[in-house]
């Protein structure tokens, strides 16, 4: 079995730009095509078992998320993935498929297999459970959470600033001449759907327009996630293209339908958009709209819909390199919340 030393002697290139190279570092054009046929000439393979005894490290990370189908899980990974591969690290991506089981099994998984440290966006999972999970190789293995929060369990997360994300949107609907604003919001056990309904209820309420009697109360956040009262204009889905499909249906059946709507996720955008296509609603002019996430499909739409656009790859980004300082034993401000700013495409037209 050929070892890294008959690589660099192959290559003709020093041990350490060899395994800064093996390790997902980045080293000169040339350099890279000269250990790479070194590498397939010898059939050499990197020993990570050998290299986990030795460091005590697999230079590995997990990933867990809900879903791969949307662009949000997506462009954040890829993001997250460049910043660990920069440093050597390989990540390990798991979908749970909004499963809590899944969740659970997933986690187990990945720390059965000894990565050095995991980013999640959780969704079921709790801060007893976790702590178990994580702990149970007898060392605490950092985690970083994304995208949510759970109550109780202490590590960093990187989370967009929900509250003030839709109260921006909310006040832009307000500022054009809405006031019978419906929203269609996600699970209440959910950090980014809870926070999102308290900056919808804010704005309204520091514009002095009544909040919805029927609206569910946001302290509330045991509550299921099936939908709200029928004539709510408070809507809760399920984060998903079928709720916000089933949702829009309702509110057009309402005997006084909404005159504008805020969408806060993007499958519940891409659900409600769809809708309104097919009852021949054209948002953005026959009602007010602001969706989440589906920046590409809101601008090619007539007319372009306003959209609140959340920085996913700085999210990706800022998580991988809060993990790596935790996984190099960094501990200073270690329970730190990163809130980052949305963007809000405002194509609003002031309701005539």
């Amino acid at each position: 079995m050929s070892t890294i030393k008959d690589v660099s002697k192959y290559a003709g290139l020093s041990l350490a730009t060899i395994s800064k190279y093996l390790n997902g570092g980045n080293v000169r054009s040339d350099n890279r095509r000269k250990i790479d046929e070194a590498v397939e000439a010898l059939g050499y393979r990197v020993n990570r078992n050998a290299r986990s005894l030795k460091t005590n490290r697999t230079m590995t990370v997990g990933v867990v998320v809900p879903t791969l189908s949307i662009p949000f899980f997506g462009s954040m990974i890829s993001a997250l993935d460049q910043t660990l591969r920069t440093n050597g690290y390989t990540s390990f991506v798991c979908s749970y498929d909004f499963d809590r089981d899944l969740e659970l099994e997933k986690l187990r998984v990945l720390c059965n297999n000894n990565v050095d440290g995991i980013v999640l966006a959780a969704q079921y999972v709790s801060a007893a459970e976790l702590n178990e999970i994580r702990n149970a190789r007898g060392q605490q293995m950092p985690v970083v959470l994304v995208d949510r929060t759970i109550a109780g369990f202490v590590c960093d997360s990187i989370v967009i600033d929900n509250l003030n994300a839709t109260y921006g949107a909310v006040e832009q609907l307000i500022n054009s001449g809405h006031r019978r604003i419906g929203i269609i919001v996600g699970p209440m056990d959910i950090s980014t759907a809870n926070e999102r309904m308290i900056g919808y209820r804010r704005a309204l309420k520091d514009y002095g327009i009544p909040v919805d009697a029927d609206a569910v109360p946001v302290s509330e956040s045991s509550l299921s996630s099936e939908d709200g009262n029928f004539n709510s204009m408070v809507q809760i889905g399920k984060y998903d293209f079928e709720s916000g499909y089933r949702l829009l249906n309702r509110f057009m059946e309402m005997e006084q339908p909404p005159t504008a709507l805020c969408v806060t996720n993007y499958d519940m955008t891409m659900g409600a958009v769809t809708a309104a296509h097919e009852r021949n609603i054209v948002l953005g002019r026959d009602i007010g709209f602001v969706g989440f996430d589906a920046v590409d499909l809101c601008r090619i739409v007539t007319p372009p819909l306003s959209i609140v656009e959340q920085p996913t790859m700085l999210m990706g980004q800022r998580a991988g390199e809060i993990l790596l300082r935790r996984m190099a034993g960094e501990t200073q401000e270690y329970h730190q919340i990163v809130r980052l700013k949305s963007h809000l495409h405002n194509r609003i037209v002031t309701l005539g």
